[in-house]
């Protein structure tokens, strides 16, 4: 290479490769911005924690798609053929059916005059195209904004694809149908409206157990922790209509990339035990499940359902004992946090430049957070694959407020993954391929998630009042 080239070359390198940014959070612009906010309610949507009576409603709207027509239609949910979403070795292959019926699910509650909806589906991830619509229809359809709704995903690698634009989402979702996004975002409002519309006096009560035999550490087996409890929430209307929330941290992935049809894996089963057993309505949230996958008695269908309805069981045991009541404090914080550069890493201690890495990540320059109270239970939504080892870390500095603390992904948008910055180094998938933000984005949400941690505890002020 002669001399011109190495100029050449050298310019190129210096134009789209830097070191890794290590900096910790606190001279981070986003940070600082991001406590301007919290401090102002500027992006930081709140609704101040009352103790109130309850109203609750419940909703749901099938997912699945009908394969085999003559030309996509969103709103009908018709499709000439749909790939799966999750699995790379699929090579956006389409799926050959519907093994497991597919649903959107929601749980709305009022205290105070003021409603928030919970709303989850038997998806890989709620995209954030998908997310802003149904916000948008659910805000026409039901009055309720943005803030005070809560998204999550089974995160069943058998489900939707099409979803996503670009090489990497097209890795795992199959190739772009833009007409998949319609039927989701439609299918996922009209859950809610439905929970809205069945608003009626409930009580409402949490519970927790734990599985850390059905879980592991997939990051770094047994030289780390696994987050094993599975957390629940319980709705019962006056009439006696029940719907059961649910949360657990280990990865849907028993099915593998194999399986090709439309299924909702081990979540699924849990669903329907425990709808089965209760005769009522069953919402699964996956979990923290950045750093944790499935430890089922057995691989396949018979594994996922082995696993499914044995947390059900063990789900329907303390849920036996739950003491619900109809009045309870009720809150939450949403705050639109600005991001932190894009740096994917190329090598050791080497990333992408941030405009380089804008052409090829379809993210945005900031995503939500969300705390949310409900009685005794605080649940933090994040838009990613949070891992496990975080949320662990987060619920032990939170220990002394006395709740029960859960962590969900998928919360309308998707970052990657997040794990813990003392493993940023390792060249794994997790730390590798899918860390998108670097070493910053775990102590940057940790920070932000224990403050809305705690401004939510305490009852009758603002979540956003000074602390």
């Amino acid at each position: 290479m002669g001399l011109v080239g190495g100029v050449l070359l050298a310019g190129l390198l210096a134009a789209t490769v830097a070191p890794v940014d290590r900096r910790g959070i606190e001279g981070l612009p986003c940070y600082l911005e991001a406590q301007q906010r919290m401090a102002t309610a500027s992006g930081a949507i709140s609704e101040p924690v009352r103790l109130g009576e309850l109203r609750a409603g419940f909703g749901k709207a099938s997912l699945n798609p009908t394969l085999g027509a003559d030309h996509d239609d969103g709103e009908a949910g018709r499709f000439v053929a749909l790939p799966l979403a999750g699995y790379g070795n699929r090579d956006g292959r389409p799926a050959e059916g519907v093994h497991d019926d597919l649903w959107a699910k929601s749980v709305a509650f009022t205290v105070g005059g003021r409603t928030g909806l919970v709303v989850s589906a038997d998806l890989l991830i709620i995209p954030r195209e998908v997310a802003d619509d149904a916000a948008r229809r659910i805000a026409d359809q039901c009055g309720v904004d943005r803030a005070a709704v809560y998204f999550g995903a089974t995160h069943s690698h058998c489900s939707l694809g099409g979803w996503g634009e670009g090489k990497v989402a097209e890795a795992f979702a199959g190739g772009f149908r833009p007409a998949v996004r319609l039927w989701m975002a439609r299918q996922l409002a009209a859950a809610a409206a439905a929970a809205v519309a069945d608003l009626t006096p409930a009580a409402a009560g949490q519970a927790h157990f734990l599985a850390e035999d059905l879980v592991r550490n997939r990051l770094v087996g047994d030289a780390g922790r696994v987050d094993g409890t599975f957390a629940l929430l319980r709705f019962r209307q006056a009439d006696g209509d029940v719907a059961t929330v649910g949360s657990f941290a280990a990865h849907a992935t028993v099915l593998s990339g194999n399986f090709m049809q439309y299924g909702g894996d081990y979540p699924g089963y849990w669903q329907r035990g425990i709808e089965a057993a209760s005769g009522g309505m069953a919402v699964f949230f996956a979990g923290a499940v950045g750093s944790h996958s499935p430890r089922p008695p057995e691989g396949g269908l018979e594994g996922a359902r082995r696993m499914g309805e044995e947390l059900a069981r063990r789900s329907m045991e303390v849920l036996s004992k739950v003491e619900t009541s109809p009045s309870l404090p009720v809150g939450w914080v949403t705050l639109t946090a600005p991001l932190p550069l894009l740096q994917p890493r190329i090598a050791e201690g080497w990333r992408l430049r941030a405009w380089l890495a804008r052409r090829l990540l379809p993210v945005g320059g900031e995503s939500r957070l969300q705390a949310l109270r409900i009685g005794s239970s605080v649940w933090l939504s994040t838009p990613c694959d949070y891992s496990g080892e975080l949320a662990l870390e987060l619920k032990e500095a939170t220990a002394d407020l006395g709740l029960q603390v859960a962590v969900t992904s998928f919360n309308g948008d998707y970052l990657g993954y997040v794990v813990p910055a003392r493993y940023y180094s390792m060249n794994t998938y997790e730390t590798r391929v899918m860390a998108f933000f670097g070493p910053q984005l775990p102590d940057y949400f940790d920070r932000l998630l224990k403050d809305m941690t705690r401004r939510v505890a305490a009852v009758g002020v603002s979540p956003l009042a000074p602390r």
